[in-house]
């Protein structure tokens, strides 16, 4: 890279960003239209994930101010330990979580940082296209493309992988902070890079791995330039901001290194990532909710077993402008070379690998086999998000490239702005979400308030345990249920011992386990069968119970009382 390409770093004025951040956030109401207008009624794409991840969120804010030193004893899974940890905790949303309670609240929580998400990774993208020397309406579209390619739509359901912003802001302010010998914006790169880590794993983890890389090229550069000698404050704040990220992921990482030593079924075997391993032709599948390529890809979609997580494509037209990119020579040639090479590698990686053959050995491998903390990743897909914030940066560059030659040809530069409005749109269209669908939540059938903890609620399937979880954020109730990527043994252990509450050893068994409350929602898919077994037993058991609307409520004599049997 030349020292003049190194020497320009941009003029951004607080006008400038205040307009891309209110562009970003106006952009993402449009693209994901009438959420907006349903907060804490609806929530993104499906009833799955989201609540979970809704619950996580309200859970970060609760812990904080009533148990900050037991943060991840969450109130799922009784009685088992650093229950926050068995997925990605979110902790960057905590001061959010902290905001209101109840599940009303949690869902409007989550509505909101989901647009949040997909703003701040437009605001992000722009940034850092910015920063390499790309145009501001050039900029526009390394956002757009970076915030709405298809394959993200797919990834609706996980705040933590949406929420990519922070990668290009981070390396934004560290160029910007280098290039300047500015300690703060140093700094706040580094702090940025942590923020993003805290928020989860699936990111956090390569994003330092990243950071890694490009400090080796980095130190190789430097060397190669006759090893200057940096001011003292770069090196203060260098030293600061790296420390402040390894303490964070030092931090963050023991809960989790404890759920593997404890819990032995979390463990990530190859066999389950060459499951979620997506094949070659992923990259040609756009998600059924992309208003553009969803019905077009169908045919490719239905040729991928277990579609979820295997649609990788990157978008037509933001793919065609990253290949007029790699021409432009507002980067530097060996910029657009790395930028080029970097998103084919990446693209490469997310395929991950298969159980066996030759697709075993593809390089996702060797990073799972050989980088720490690299087996905790179950998506190789996931990756992609990389590949889009390269393919992004180049496509900014084929917007200036495109503008350039109509205002050349045209001889007015008006028509530069233009184009790359047009182009803008254009990418913003083939990654809407207009036909997103909004399900709406379902409301908690009855207060929990004042039962004995902990409970057992009842069915136990996995769509029902989500429910359960958000409607947990009404007082935090201990309870044995919850939604994790894994199943714990001594949950699936107690749902064997209920065995359908056919008989009153399962009842006693139950009370052995520690439970206090049963309680079994009629409403849902087996419920009223559970209900029927369950009033069954009540004369011959001496259990009492009580109705609360649909909900049946089983009250269990403490452990050490006598045995259940009649009432004498």
């Amino acid at each position: 890279m030349t020292a003049d390409w190194w020497n320009r770093s941009p003029r951004l004025s607080g006008r400038e960003l205040v307009l891309v951040a209110l562009t970003a956030a106006l952009v993402a109401v449009i693209q994901f239209w009438p959420l907006i207008l349903n907060l804490g009624s609806v929530i993104p794409l499906d009833l799955g994930d989201p609540l979970p991840q809704a619950w996580q969120i309200a859970w970060d804010g609760h812990a904080l101010l009533t148990q900050p030193l037991s943060f991840f004893q969450s109130n799922q899974f009784w009685p088992l330990n650093d229950t926050l940890a068995f997925s990605d905790a979110l902790i960057g949303y905590t001061p959010a979580g902290m905001i209101g309670s109840g599940p009303e609240a949690a869902v409007a929580r989550y509505d909101l940082l989901f647009l949040f998400a997909f703003a701040l990774c437009f605001f992000g993208a722009y940034l850092l296209a910015r920063e390499l020397g790309a145009p501001p309406w050039a900029a526009l579209v390394a956002g757009a493309a970076f915030a709405y390619a298809p394959w993200r739509l797919e990834q609706g359901g996980h705040l933590h992988v949406i929420s990519s912003g922070g990668i290009p802001i981070a390396l934004a302010l560290l160029l910007r902070g280098y290039r300047r010998q500015s300690g703060g914006l140093i700094l706040g790169g580094w702090a940025v890079a942590a923020w993003q880590l805290s928020l989860g794993f699936s990111l956090g983890l390569p994003l330092v791995y990243l950071l890694a890389l490009l400090a080796l090229i980095a130190a190789v550069i430097w060397w190669r330039a006759g090893r200057p000698a940096p001011t003292r404050r770069v090196v203060i704040t260098t030293l600061a901001g790296g420390a402040l990220l390894a303490v964070v992921g030092f931090v963050l990482s023991r809960p989790y290194l404890r759920v593997l030593d404890a819990y032995p079924e979390s463990e990530r075997s190859a066999n389950l990532i060459s499951y979620y391993s997506p094949p070659l032709k992923a990259f040609l599948a756009a998600p059924e909710t992309s208003l553009i390529w969803g019905p077009v890809t169908a045919p490719v979609r239905a040729g991928i077993d277990a579609v979820a997580e295997k649609t990788l494509f990157p978008g037509l037209a933001i793919l065609l402008l990253a290949l007029v990119g790699l021409g432009w020579r507002g980067y530097p040639k060996t910029l657009r070379i790395g930028l080029g090479l970097a998103a084919l590698a990446t693209a490469i990686l997310s395929l991950g690998f298969a159980a066996e053959g030759v697709g075993s050995w593809l390089p996702y491998r060797w990073l799972f086999e050989v980088l720490p903390g690299w087996q905790g990743i179950r998506v190789p897909g996931r990756l992609q998000t990389i590949t889009s914030l390269l393919l992004a940066l180049l496509a900014a560059g084929g917007a200036a490239r495109i503008a350039a030659a109509l205002a050349d040809r045209s001889k007015n530069e008006l028509w530069a702005g233009a184009s790359a409005a047009l182009l803008t749109l254009l990418v913003l269209i083939e990654g809407s979400g207009l036909v997103y669908p909004h399900p709406r939540v379902p409301a908690a059938p009855a207060s929990l308030a004042g039962l004995r903890q902990p409970l057992l609620q009842l069915p136990a399937e996995a769509p029902d345990n989500r429910r359960y979880l958000l409607w947990s954020t009404d007082g935090f109730p201990e309870m044995l249920n919850g939604r994790t990527g894994f199943q714990p043994r001594y949950f699936a252990a107690t749902l064997s011992a209920a065995d359908g509450l056919s008989t009153v050893q399962s009842l006693e068994n139950l009370r052995s386990r520690g439970v206090a409350t049963i309680v079994i929602n009629e409403q849902l898919p087996g419920g009223r069968k559970l209900a029927a077994s369950a009033q069954r037993l009540l004369p011959v058991s001496g259990v009492a119970s009580e109705r609360r609307g649909p909900l049946l409520i089983l009250r269990l004599p403490p452990i050490g009382a006598k045995p259940l049997g009649p009432p004498r």
